[in-house]
Formats: C-alpha cells, sequence, structure tokens
C-alpha cells in the first residue's frame, strides 16, 4: 500500500469518539491554544501586513472568511494568509517537533466551517487527522530536511492541511490520498529568513494552509496524483530528505503512537528550541544573585545549534533574529528574568549586548535533545553550573496549563478576560455550539475595536 493510500484509509476512518481519552484531550488542548495564543497576537505586526497583502489580491467578499482581530471578510486564501500570520505573531504557538502545525490548520479549519456550513462535529477529528498525517512525516523526516534547509513548518504543515480539509469534508479515500500528494508536490519552505532575522517565515504557515486546501479542492475536483508522491523515487521524501521510504514502516505507528501527544507549547515568546535554555537561565539567575557574569558556555544537541538563527550573536534590529539567538535569550534572562515581548524587542540593550560575546555554544551529542548545560564563570572565580533535563512532558501542558498561559498572556496584552471565556467554554461545549462564538472572541480585541484603516 502507498503512503498516501495509507494515510487516507486512516484519515476516513479516524472515529473521534474511539480514540483514546488522552489523545481526544490533548487534540481539544491544542485548539484551545492555538486560538488564546493567537487573541495574544493582536498588537504584533505580521498580520496587518498580511491582511493589506490578502485585501489587494481578493478584496473584501461580504460571504468571505473573517479576519480576525480586523473583522473584514475577504477570500478563504486571504484569510488563511492573514489569520495563520497572525496566529504565528509572538512565535509562542505549539511544537509538533519541529512543526508548528496548529498554526497551519486552525485558521484554514475555522475559515472553512465559517464559510462551508460543515458540521462543527468534523472540527476535532479534522485537526487530529492533520496532526497525525504532519506528525507523522515530521518525526520520521525533520532530523534531515532541517538541516539540509527545510522548514518543517511548512513542509509538513501543507500535508497536514491536506489531511485536515479532506477530513473536514468528508471525502472518500481516493480523493483524500489525491489530496495528500498534490500537497506533496506543491509543499516546500526555506530556513533563511531565520539566518538573516526577517519575517518570510511569518507568512510560511499560511502559505503552507493554502497549499493544502488548493490541493483537497484539486483532488475534489478530480485531479489525477502521484499515488507513490511521498514514498516514490521522485516523491516527497527522496527530494527533501535524500533517503529512501519504507511506505510500509512509516504507516505502522498510526493509530498507535500518537504524534499529537507529542505535542508540546511554548512558555515564552522565542524559539521551541530556546525554550529550555530559557528555562535554565532562569534557574540560574537565581543561583547567580549578584554575582558578575565573566562568561558562559552552553551545551546543546547539534540539531538545536545548527538551526538557522541560533548562533546569531547579532547586532540584531528584529524579534525574528532574537527569538531565534540561542546567546540572546540566554543573555537577556541572565540578566532581566523571563522575557516578554518588550523584552525580546528591545535592541540596544547595552547589558545585553555586551554579555552576548561572552557566550559560547557547544553542539555535543551527549545532550538529548530539548535539553542544555549552562556553565557561568563568574568574576570572583566560581562556576555555577545548570543542567537542565527536560522532554516533551515538561511542555505538553494540560488544559489548564494551557488556559493559565494563554491567559497569562493576555494580561501582558491587554485582551479581555471575556475573548478567553469565549473559546474555553467553545472548546469545552465541542461538538456542540457555533464557531461564530470564536469569530466573537477576536471581536473584543483592542485592535477589532479600533476604527478599521483601508487596506
Amino acid at each position: 500500500m502507498s503512503v498516501t493510500a495509507g494515510l487516507a484509509r486512516f484519515i476516513h476512518a479516524l472515529d473521534f469518539a474511539a480514540v483514546p481519552p488522552a489523545v481526544a484531550e490533548k487534540t481539544r488542548t491544542c485548539l484551545l491554544n492555538g486560538y488564546g495564543i493567537g487573541l495574544g497576537c493582536h498588537d504584533t505586526p505580521y498580520a496587518p501586513v498580511a491582511r493589506r497583502a490578502a485585501l489587494r489580491l481578493y478584496g473584501e467578499q461580504p460571504a468571505g472568511a473573517t479576519l480576525l482581530g480586523d473583522g473584514r471578510r475577504t477570500a478563504i486564501a486571504g484569510a488563511l494568509l492573514a489569520n495563520s500570520a497572525l496566529f504565528h505573531g509572538r512565535a509562542q504557538e505549539d511544537t509538533c517537533g519541529a512543526a508548528h502545525l496548529g498554526t497551519v490548520m486552525i485558521p484554514l479549519l475555522t475559515a472553512l466551517i465559517e464559510t462551508g456550513d460543515y458540521p462543527l462535529a468534523r472540527l476535532l477529528p479534522a485537526l487530529l487527522a492533520g496532526y497525525e498525517t504532519g506528525g507523522l512525516l515530521e518525526n520520521t523526516y525533520a532530523g534531515r530536511t532541517t538541516p539540509g534547509g527545510f522548514r518543517a513548518s511548512p513542509v509538513y504543515g501543507a500535508l497536514a492541511a491536506a489531511a485536515a480539509s479532506a477530513r473536514l469534508m468528508d471525502l472518500p479515500e481516493e480523493q483524500i490520498a489525491a489530496a495528500l500528494a498534490n500537497a506533496a508536490s506543491f509543499a516546500g519552505g526555506i530556513l533563511q529568513s531565520f539566518t538573516d532575522g526577517t519575517d518570510e517565515w511569518r507568512y510560511q504557515v499560511g502559505l503552507a494552509a493554502q497549499i493544502g486546501l488548493t490541493a483537497t479542492e484539486l483532488a475534489r475536483a478530480g485531479s489525477i496524483s502521484a499515488p507513490h508522491a511521498i514514498e516514490g523515487k521522485s516523491g516527497f521524501v527522496r527530494a527533501f530528505a535524500r533517503e529512501d521510504c519504507d511506505a510500509g514502516a512509516l504507516l505502522a505507528g498510526l493509530g498507535k503512537d500518537w504524534a499529537v501527544l507529542r505535542v508540546t507549547f511554548k512558555p515564552y515568546p522565542v524559539c521551541a528550541f530556546n525554550q529550555t535554555p530559557v528555562t535554565a537561565a532562569l534557574a540560574l539567575r537565581q543561583k547567580l544573585g549578584s554575582a558578575r557574569i565573566a562568561a558562559v558556555r552552553v551545551h546543546m544537541n547539534p540539531y538545536e545549534t545548527g538551526y538557522a538563527g541560533m548562533d546569531a550573536t547579532g547586532p540584531f534590529d528584529s524579534i525574528s533574529g532574537t527569538l531565534m539567538s540561542i546567546p540572546f535569550c540566554i543573555a537577556t534572562t541572565l540578566l532581566h528574568g523571563a522575557p516578554d515581548m518588550a523584552r525580546m524587542t528591545t535592541y540596544d540593550d547595552r547589558e545585553v549586548n555586551a554579555l552576548i560575546p561572552r557566550i559560547r555554544l557547544a553542539s555535543d551529542a551527549n545532550v538529548p535533545s530539548l535539553c542544555c548545560r549552562i556553565e557561568v564563570d563568574t568574576a570572583d572565580a566560581r562556576t555555577v553550573i545548570q543542567d537542565q533535563r527536560m522532554t516533551t512532558r515538561d511542555f505538553a501542558f494540560d488544559r489548564k496549563g494551557v488556559s493559565a498561559l494563554v491567559r497569562r498572556i493576555g494580561v501582558e496584552q491587554a485582551v479581555p478576560a471575556q475573548s478567553y471565556d469565549a473559546i474555553e467554554a467553545f472548546v469545552d461545549d465541542l461538538p456542540g455550539g457555533s464557531i461564530h462564538a470564536v469569530l466573537r472572541a477576536f471581536t473584543l480585541l483592542p485592535a477589532a475595536r479600533a476604527p478599521a484603516k483601508a487596506a
């Protein structure tokens, strides 16, 4: 059986009522996190850029999909570009390995349900189908594709979006397989923007959602698509990962090794790989007290230190640079405590910029992923060490933890508590309720209440 056929069979047969309770609950938690983080991103600058582009491309469409946090409507494709950029605004979205699948799928499914009259009962099954599809491929191949310069979110997110939209539309198996094959043919996205500290990555997730939806609509319209698009000799795996694909081995874990259970959440507005270094630096800050820092050595897994932008030392002029930089994140945390958006966008802090050159990275294969060892030499000739051992479990918050996280961000960003009340009630009520409860939650945002500016 080909990979697309095997995935299609799994997606078509997926019965949300029959999945393990932990899987069902984690899917709800991912949905709450996606909406909650999106609310907290309302004053980041990326969604306005994407909205202007979307409205110039597609214009306002009264029967279209809502631009969340803005209120105007446009074509679904335009809403995906803008709303995914909104959800990605703090870089504090969910993470499935190295892929931020929630920023791709949740805006997509929201727009489709708003405009397509699809039953709300399909939302959670569709979301789970996408996490399992994108997560399976990411977990198997990101270790090869990321060092090759490809970004996991758009590469695997396009297939996740195809799986989610095809499941929402309740397509037959052969059309789901075609949608996945199409997405495999269209997927892509590079990492250079992290190295240069620019913003293209903010918009990649919306484009991945567009690709996934286009792939599905082509399949529904009758496209003839490669059955071996993933494992073929010129297929997805060979092209991106430069290795052969064992279709049977790849499919064997479906419905057993649930990818959604690997999804983690970010307590800080920094890269997923910097969550543990920041946690370690906070512990070191307590240990160091008033001691002056002479030098810092950071030991991390080579996969993480080798990711684009992680070793950047500045000078910085964008948060796209600071949130990726291990030295910046550690320096600002050691000196000022837990990073927030204000701290991550302070580029001229003399203390931080003076400490960064004294921070050295060491790629150490003996340090597991999501772990780090930080050694701080003090001016009084002491060495203070924090060996921070963490796994995905440490960041896999339950729904109560996610609620606390997004509401904490809401206080920082002046989001009305009623917005969080609304999205929590919506997630609780599924499969009942209405998608308009989510749309209303975003109308309460300060930016949404302000007069709309012309595109």
